[in-house]
């Protein structure tokens, strides 16, 4: 029987725990979660200027290994936290030693994630377990690029700090390296020219969200940003998606409207529920405001500089046909509808011709990663009346969620 426990939801936010870089002065924390989820925006991106010629079938079979690789590898990388990456590179460089980790890796993540599904831990095993000379596929050249372009992100903040340290001036070289070697990946070489293009004024954009703090006037530990929770979402969405037998159209569709659901507070910050709802009109004034910032600083430069076919999709997973993010929506002979709920959705559109999107999957998901910030931070021994109450504001509006064989009161009863 497939299920969604408290454990693995628990285990994917672990990456909010674990420090990068945290052998080098930072001018701030860098996180995990923060580096998964601009990888993520960055492999998004390749994704859709490397497939845009193929056809919808290909271009959804890459988009479903790139999404799985990448959780794939997050979940690796969550079990070996203590390993530096110098280390660990070695390590993959021998064959035996490699299969080693790897082994005792699977055998600690199989409790975690197998009751989730039998044949994603199938895919997972393969994933980890395959020859060397098969991982150069489309996919894997876009997850190293994204990955070699945040991790060089992230270096570009420290490396001014740390000048007296010897292993700095090896590091940048090193990224440009492999990112150089990546160029035959389309929307690399934009990457690697700075803010001066659309793409990679995006990708830039995108990376600073992890300068923005969730619950920023609420003591907690951990400290979440923005970015980091956006990960969150798209993690749990296309969990829950693959448990309710989502088609793959879908599943593509919930991980990246998880994905980018806060791409707005990029230009407005985190606004607590409490102060949106304080004013009648603010929620509205607010709206519009995302609007007209997001169509100015991402979505109209995209759409000049011949990236109109990501712009489309950008605008499909922010809602913007139907004014939210959070409704369930499709596609009929073109036209983006508004679908009468998740029953609707997948009992008449659970097919990839109709690229269906779950609102209140994703809502839902967004719901249960805030309580599971509050209730991290309370059991971690920081606790606030903030907090409390709203994790009991979240616990009443989860009360009657239920999507297909899945209901949300359940699973945060665990949470006691």
């Amino acid at each position: 029987m497939r299920s969604i426990r408290k454990s693995l939801l628990q285990f994917i936010f672990s990456g909010a725990y674990m420090r990068r870089w945290n052998d080098k002065l930072r001018p701030v924390e860098l996180f995990e979660l923060d580096k998964q989820a601009h990888k993520m925006i960055v492999a998004f991106l390749l994704w859709q200027q490397n497939t845009r010629l193929l056809s919808e079938d290909e271009q959804r079979r890459i988009g479903l290994e790139i999404i799985e690789g990448g959780i794939f590898d997050y979940f690796y990388r969550l079990i070996i936290t203590d390993i530096k990456p110098p280390v660990f590179y070695r390590i993959r460089a021998n064959q035996e030693h490699y299969r080693e980790l790897t082994a005792w890796t699977l055998n600690e993540l199989e409790p975690r994630i197998r009751p989730l599904d039998e044949n994603f831990w199938q895919r997972l095993v393969a994933y980890h377990t395959r020859p060397a000379d098969t991982t150069d596929s489309l996919a894997d050249r876009i997850l190293s690029a994204a990955h070699m372009y945040a991790s060089r992100w992230e270096f570009s903040l420290i490396e001014p700090l740390n000048g007296f340290d010897e292993e700095i001036k090896d590091i940048g070289p090193s990224f440009n390296r492999k990112l150089l070697a990546l160029k035959d990946v389309e929307g690399v070489n934009e990457l690697l020219a700075g803010s001066g293009t659309a793409l990679a004024r995006m990708a830039n954009l995108c990376g600073q969200l992890r300068f923005q703090i969730r619950w920023a006037q609420t003591p907690r530990m951990p400290v979440t940003s923005v970015l980091g929770h956006m990960f969150i979402v798209a993690v749990y969405s296309y969990l829950l998606s693959l448990h309710l037998d989502g088609c793959p159209q879908r599943r593509i569709n919930d991980f990246y409207c998880g994905l980018f659901h806060d791409l707005a507070e990029l230009l407005t910050r985190d606004i607590i529920t409490p102060v949106k709802r304080s004013v009648a009109q603010l929620p509205e004034i607010i709206h519009q405001y995302e609007d007209e910032e997001l169509h100015s600083k991402i979505l109209d430069p995209l759409e000049q500089e011949g990236c109109g076919h990501i712009r489309e999709r950008l605008d499909y997973y922010l809602g913007l046909a139907t004014n939210s993010e959070f409704n369930d929506t499709c596609r009929v002979d073109g036209d983006v509808i508004k679908v009468n709920g998740f029953a609707e959705l997948g009992g008449r559109y659970n097919e990839d011709v109709f690229d269906p999107k779950d609102g209140q999957l994703i809502k839902a998901c967004d719901t249960l990663a805030a309580f599971i910030e509050a209730y991290s931070s309370i059991h971690n021994g920081v606790g606030s009346p903030h907090l409390y109450e709203a994790m009991a504001r979240m616990r009443r509006e989860c009360s009657g969620i239920r999507l297909g064989n899945f209901s949300l009161a359940p699973l945060l009863a665990d949470f006691d």
